[in-house]
């Protein structure tokens, strides 16, 4: 039994991976509320459905609930949910992009004094990367058995275990520690490395710096793990290639440093550093103009409308119903073509909106009324919006399925979990 387990967790583990989430897949009790009598409410009147089983209906159904969730996030992201807010996300601007990037996040008030500053980088943090041992492409040495180590990151412990058989080679030994490294999600990415038609593990931490007080980012051991040793002595990957190191920069001449090349000043620009600056050449960060910004903000949000419907285009020959997801897309970006073409949004043959910029940023200076325009593109993102909320509720609207009753209209009770077969996997980011 203990077998069987182990195989289970180990295939689990080099299989899946979780997807990731953001701040804006927390939400208040009012809206948990909310989401829940939208389920009931919709459930009331609904049909009775043939149950579904197989993992290509589910992997859809889950597929097609998480686009319409990234869409949503998208949208929130550029200035939040209220209609008075929405598109009036500012966007910072920064002198050069090869040295830093940076993103507004904090509030300004129309009239008020524009946040700036300098930045000067004179290092990047970096991460820990460990260096196998490369082995020939060889029959693995090491006895039949089932192999485990620890692997100490970010203050937790992880046991990683695999099994090795007698047929398998040290490249097959390697690629499965890969997949089984990376699909664990727990802060290392692994790799292989060639030379001279020999094999190594590569690891590399996704977290950059040294904390204080700290001489690694993580270890690899296998000396107290619960499974057969030995394999990280075989394999090496215990050896440190490359220590970490923090950031060094100045915010207006004062020196500072970060474990990230990510970080925020003054609760007002989130900071990404790509590059060192040449000397006595400072990079200015501040905001753009309300145009750039308004340009930038459309011009985001046509992105995540390409993008999702482009993962459902995906989907066409698999699930046919996933074309109702598209129709009903673009009959929400049609009804605003003339008007969208006008300001420079191109609606192309495939239904993806296309950009000009400079048409674009024209519209906006231009325009006698800038709020009517503006007006016109919070309209369409709350279609989105409503229509996404929609898909997120209930994705099985568009799963092919067979009805085998219908309710008795006004004489039924609601049901919230009739939706989805897969309910607990379609809401886990609403809990």
């Amino acid at each position: 039994m203990s077998a069987i387990l182990n195989t289970v967790y180990n295939n689990y583990l080099s299989t899946y991976k979780a997807p990731t989430s953001n701040r804006y897949d927390a939400h208040k009790k009012s809206e948990l509320r909310s989401v829940y009598n939208s389920i009931v409410k919709l459930n009331k009147e609904a049909p009775v459905y043939l149950p579904l089983d197989g993992k290509v209906v589910r992997d859809y159904a889950i597929g097609l609930k998480e686009n319409a969730r990234e869409l949503h996030n998208t949208i929130a992201a550029l200035g939040g949910l209220d209609e008075s807010t929405l598109l009036s996300q500012k966007a910072a601007s920064t002198s050069n992009e090869e040295v830093a990037s940076a993103t507004f996040i904090g509030t300004y008030t129309a009239g008020a004094p524009s946040p700036s500053f300098e930045i000067e980088v004179d290092s990047l943090a970096t991460g820990q990367e460990n260096m196998g041992k490369f082995l020939p492409e060889d029959t693995v040495t090491l006895p039949p058995d089932t192999y485990s180590f620890d692997v100490q990151i970010n203050d937790m412990n992880y046991e990683l275990q695999f099994t090795i058989s007698e047929t398998e080679t040290n490249r097959d030994v390697q690629n499965r520690l890969i997949r089984l490294i990376n699909n664990s999600n727990i802060g290392i990415k692994a790799d292989i490395a060639e030379a001279e038609g020999r094999t190594a593990i590569t690891l590399a931490s996704e977290a950059t710096g040294l904390p204080l007080g700290k001489s690694s980012i993580f270890t690899i051991s296998d000396t107290n793990t619960s499974k057969q040793k030995g394999a990280v002595d075989y394999l090496g990957i215990d050896y440190i290639s490359h220590q970490p190191s923090n950031a060094s920069y100045r915010i207006n001449g004062e020196q500072r440093h970060s474990i990230s090349n990510n970080f925020t000043i003054g609760k007002m620009f989130e900071v990404n550093l790509k590059g060192t600056t040449p000397e006595d050449e400072p990079v200015t960060i501040g905001l753009k103009t309300d145009v750039e910004s308004l340009t930038d903000n459309v011009v985001e949000l046509a992105n995540g409308y390409n993008n999702f419907l482009t993962q459902m285009n995906n989907f066409l020959e698999s699930h046919p119903r996933s074309k109702n997801v598209i129709r009903e897309m673009n009959s929400i970006t049609r009804q605003y073509g003339q008007v969208f073409a006008d300001m420079g949004l191109t609606i192309e043959s495939d239904g993806a909106l296309s950009v000009d910029r400079s048409t674009l940023s024209n519209t906006f200076e231009e325009s006698e009324d800038i709020n009517d325009t503006f007006q016109t593109l919070k309209d369409f993102s709350q279609g989105l919006l409503r229509k996404s909320n929609q898909i997120s509720i209930n994705p099985m609207n568009y799963v092919e399925q067979t009805v085998v009753a219908y309710k008795n209209p006004g004489h039924n009770f609601p049901n919230p979990y009739v939706t989805s077969a897969y309910s607990g996997m379609m809401f886990n980011y609403y809990c």
